[in-house]
């Protein structure tokens, strides 16, 4: 095996066989370092011949749960053995966190687990512990270390069978010249982690600084090595977080996982429709619950506008937890084809509990809302209201229709007003149905 010198770009990747002062593919000066890099080109053969698809033999895959059942779930199971786990989230959300409490899970369970922390000392990771209430577990090593070769000696030494580094972006190669945290030193880390948690069946969580943008901190190709990508999302001045996987080889996308952030760590949410349900004991205009999905985990939130007389040239639109554009967008719908003048009225439209919703499944419950703030007249509040509004006003059906409603008659709602295009069977739902085919129909509800 050769090594050879190569310089690369620390702002976009770019490599070069020799040195340049400016970078050509992102024009960034003085960003070009030399770094050593192992050929491997030489005396290297197929490790497994070609096969035919109906001669290869598929296995079981192994699988660990915690104690954590939403942690389980997002992860399509539990944790698969030799998996690589890429956690990211803001500062604060609570990464450092959950790892902790599903390492002693783990721990407690008899596996092997080593955490490395390269940003807190063993006092510090201590003292979160006894915080969290996790107990004495000579299963459960720690290690403060930021030196890729003293993390593989330490793997090599207590052989665990899940390992647990925070964060990826803070580990260095002493092989490679650049600094820690830059574009090759993040890739080749999370590489050779997954080279070594594929060859010895280690089970590997890497945890992830994030941008401004949200986005994971360093090289695209981070996500690529891994075999599961996992967001923590959230606000700090809420309770709640969502665990939120955007990338799994071995389950689904499709399922995230509720948190809520107590004195004693993280603790799941049974009734996630509980999180965004307001308690009022009297009826006010511009309220509304609507069902909305969030992966195929139905809930119901509540949202609430505000609508008020402008004394602006350019009446205000403002919206908290929906897109803009698509408020706006329902705004016009319901001015031109709801006969609503809109035109000189102040708009505030928020989503309780700090939801984040892009589906457009909950734009009936925009309009009904709007309207109601108007006329100032308030809706039923066992009422639950979906479905997708066009720019002729009609309604439009949504999927996934009855586990919506299921999830309204398991919270005691009474009446559900959902699009014709669903066609459901009303005789098998225990609850009153209104169909409605477009906003006119729907807005007869305030009559």
């Amino acid at each position: 095996m050769k090594r050879q010198s190569i310089f690369v770009c620390q702002n976009c990747g770019y490599q070069s066989m020799g040195f340049l002062g400016r970078c050509p593919e992102c024009d960034t000066w003085d960003s070009m370092l030399e770094e050593v890099k192992e050929d491997q080109s030489r005396g290297c053969g197929v490790s497994s011949p070609a096969q035919p698809i109906g001669a290869i033999e598929i296995k079981d895959q192994e699988r660990v749960t915690t104690e954590c059942g939403e942690f389980d779930l997002v992860l399509g199971g539990g944790v698969v053995a030799g998996s690589v786990v890429l956690l990211g989230g803001k500062p604060g959300i609570g990464k450092s966190t959950v790892m902790l409490q599903v390492a002693f899970d783990l721990a407690k369970k008899g596996h092997v687990i080593l955490y490395v922390s390269g940003e807190e000392s063993l006092a510090q990771i201590k003292m979160r512990a006894n915080r969290l209430g996790v107990n004495d577990e000579p299963n459960l090593y720690l290690l403060s270390e930021t030196n890729f070769e003293v993390i593989k000696s330490a793997i090599e030494s207590i052989r665990p069978k899940y390992l647990i580094i925070d964060s990826i972006q803070v580990v260095y190669d002493p092989v490679l010249s650049s600094s820690p945290g830059t574009i090759s030193q993040v890739k080749e880390c999370a590489r050779k982690l997954s080279r070594i948690a594929k060859e010895n069946t280690i089970s590997t969580f890497l945890i992830g600084h994030v941008t401004k943008e949200g986005s994971l901190a360093g090289p695209m190709v981070l996500e690529h090595i891994v075999d599961t990508v996992l967001y923590f999302e959230g606000e700090s001045f809420l309770s709640h977080r969502i665990l939120r996987a955007v990338k799994n080889r071995f389950g689904s996308t499709n399922e995230i996982g509720l948190f809520e952030m107590s004195e004693g760590g993280l603790k799941e949410v049974k009734n996630p429709s509980s999180l965004f349900l307001l308690d009022e004991g009297e009826q006010v205009a511009g309220n509304v619950i609507v069902s909305t999905l969030e992966g195929t985990r139905p809930l119901l939130v509540q949202i609430q506008a505000l609508v008020a007389k402008s004394y602006l040239g350019i009446p205000l639109r403002r919206t908290i937890g929906l897109d803009h554009n698509r408020v706006s967008l329902l705004t016009a719908v319901l001015e031109r084809r709801g006969k609503f003048g809109l035109y000189n009225q102040d708009i505030y439209v928020n989503v309780v509990g700090g939801l984040k919703i892009n589906e457009p499944a909950v734009d009936l419950g925009v309009v009904l809302t709007l309207a109601s703030s108007l006329k100032n007249s308030s809706l039923d509040h066992d009422l639950v209201v979906f479905g997708e509004v066009g720019l002729a006003g009609e309604v439009r059906k949504v999927n996934f229709a009855e586990k919506r409603i299921r999830e309204a008659i398991k919270l005691g709602f009474k009446t559900c007003m959902v699009p014709c295009g669903n066609l459901l069977e009303k005789s098998k739902l225990s609850i009153k149905i209104i169909e409605v085919s477009n906003i006119r129909e729907a807005l007869q509800i305030l009559e």
